[in-house]
């Protein structure tokens, strides 16, 4: 039998294809529990075979648009788009959507872009911005299903996805300190510092480099560079502690962008590895490249993504209860870490 007209076969026409009832279909389409591999495999064959697709006006009737909302701080951090390939292959197959939201540049938290996405009826929401507040997250996880990926938070109505923070940066702290390194300094959003016990991603490095700097007896040597749009400052307060009285012989950045800026200083000061090695958090693609060799942690975005889609589905198909996947990071040194001159 040849293929419909994509948009012309209705959902009783895939249930008659597949033998099954159009209960059956729509448990399959919403990918619900409870069906099993043969059927969805049945299903999805008729789906295709008749080029099927949900009409949207319909499925707003029911309550369902198949499309699912992500909201993203920006649009230049190359570690977002790791997120969203992870989220787009997770989806692959099924019949969901995603629909992307910058965050507003002049409204950094994002509400906004979330509020936006609900406004247009997504089936769920995928919240990346940090300083999104629980408490309203919270709210709105009362009537959509909620997944925040990136920010340690212990909430009973949404899920979370997280990178292992603290483990990353006393994978680098630890790296550094084998090297031989004292003098480190840490740069970081001014949003982290004033609560470093907070669930924020810049706050619990921060933690963990000032717990890593207590351990290895050098308390007294703790450094922090806390400035506002990191990423956009990183240079200029690179510079700074590359031309204050006791310069640091390393370099640890909250993020690999803001790191990138940070290896700009030290070579706009003259400076190379030799002198101040220099470490991000992230393990974008361009850290890797030969020309700038930076150590990083790597987060697995595109694993992050795709378990913030998989969890979303799981609540858009009715399970309540909160879960929480914590992905473990991996230290990849390269040559912008070395050990200090002298030793």
């Amino acid at each position: 039998m040849a293929p419909a007209r994509a948009g012309s076969a209705t959902i009783e026409d895939v249930a008659r294809a597949a033998g099954v009832s159009r209960a059956a279909v729509s448990k399959v389409i919403r990918d619900a529990y409870g069906v099993s591999p043969a059927m969805r495999e049945r299903v999805t064959a008729a789906i295709e075979q008749l080029g099927y697709r949900p009409r949207v006006s319909a499925r707003g009737m029911r309550g369902k648009t198949f499309t699912l909302g992500i909201e993203i701080p920006e649009l230049s951090n190359p570690f977002f788009p790791l997120l969203l390939a992870g989220a787009t292959a997770a989806l692959s197959g099924s019949p969901y959507q995603l629909v992307i939201a910058p965050a507003d540049p002049a409204h950094h938290e994002g509400y906004r872009a979330i509020q936006a996405l609900v406004d247009r009826q997504v089936d769920g929401v995928i919240a990346v911005s940090p300083l999104v507040d629980p408490a309203w997250l919270g709210e709105l996880s009362a009537t959509v299903p909620v997944v925040m990926l990136g920010r340690h938070d212990r909430a009973e109505g949404y899920d979370t996805v997280v990178s292992d923070d603290e483990a990353g940066a006393l994978l680098v702290m630890r790296h550094l300190l084998e090297l031989g390194h004292r003098d480190i300094a840490h740069l970081t959003g001014e949003s982290a510092d004033p609560d470093p016990g907070s669930g924020i991603p810049q706050a619990i490095r921060l933690r963990a480099y000032r717990s890593a700097m207590r351990e290895a007896g050098f308390g007294d040597r703790v450094s922090i560079a806390s400035t506002p749009a990191v990423t956009a400052n990183a240079h200029r307060a690179a510079l700074q502690l590359l031309r204050g009285a006791e310069r640091p012989t390393a370099i640890f950045a909250c993020h690999d962008e803001p790191a990138l800026g940070v290896l700009r200083a030290v070579a706009d000061a003259g400076l190379t590895a030799d002198d101040v090695s220099v470490a991000g958090y992230d393990g974008i693609a361009i850290a890797g490249h030969p020309g700038i060799a930076l150590t990083t942690v790597a987060q697995d975005g595109e694993r992050m993504g795709r378990l913030a889609v998989e969890l979303l589905l799981e609540r858009i198909a009715g399970r309540t209860e909160p879960r929480r996947e914590v992905v473990a990071p991996e230290l990849v040194v390269r040559s912008s870490t070395r050990p200090p001159r002298g030793r």
